[in-house]
């Protein structure tokens, strides 16, 4: 019996009471780390979505993820992607530019058969993908795709493209915020989502946060306007 519950915890196919209660809303940002926020972080989740505007921070959001997936020495692949790779920002996190894949389909339909071959083959160990519209059937596709080669699949959607409730593992919506990223959890599949938070990138992307407010000079008297 211990068995069992332990595959269907570990499935994320039941609550454990422990993960059930909401976390309190952060007051400061928390650290460049999800751990603490989202139960199992990104590593335990097969299909995580993330909606945001693009180029906010959500692929440095995924860096040290898609930098640890890649240790295994399986291939790293883009499809789809609206803007140019930076293989230096890559590089620096630690990402294997030899095993790095960029694919751009002709249209949704390539796009996600792309997907689904790249991770049901074996050969890759994280597959991004953009892609606006997509249904609940396709989306157990990939799923199942994910779970038959052992791959973790981030689907990139802008918040326009928001329609329904896909039967993800994660589900991220992001903000751009001064030290970072605002992140809402709208779902986390075997505990109840946390409440949102803000992300502090300032530490390891210093020069992508605004500047700190500088404290006023005690010399400094102001003044108030006269009514």
């Amino acid at each position: 019996m211990n068995n069992l519950l332990d595959h269907l915890k570990n499935k994320g196919w039941i609550w454990q009471a422990d993960f059930t209660r909401p976390l309190p809303i952060a007051k400061q940002p928390v650290p460049d780390d999800l751990d603490e926020y989202v139960r199992g972080g990104l590593k335990e989740h097969t299909l995580v979505e993330i909606h945001s505007q693009i180029g906010i921070g959500e692929i440095r959001l995924l860096l040290p993820r898609l930098a640890a997936n890649g240790q295994d020495h399986r291939l790293l692949v883009w499809i789809a992607p609206p803007h140019q790779i930076n293989g230096e920002c890559l590089h620096q996190a630690g990402v294997d530019l030899s095993r790095v894949l960029i694919l751009h389909p002709r249209d949704g339909k390539d796009a996600l058969w792309a997907a689904e071959q790249c991770l049901k083959s074996g050969t890759c160990h994280s597959v991004l993908l953009w892609h606006g519209d997509i249904e609940v059937a396709q989306v157990k596709r990939l799923q199942q795709a994910c779970q038959q080669g052992r791959a973790q699949l981030f689907l990139l959607r802008t918040r326009q493209s928001i329609s329904q409730s896909l039967p993800v593992s994660l589900s991220l919506q992001l903000e751009a915020h001064a030290e970072g990223l605002q992140i809402k959890v709208t779902k986390c599949r075997g505990s109840w989502p946390p409440a949102p938070f803000i992300l502090n990138m300032r530490q390891r992307w210093p020069k992508l946060c605004l500047p700190q407010p500088t404290q006023p000079s005690a010399n400094v008297i102001p003044l108030h306007r006269a009514s």
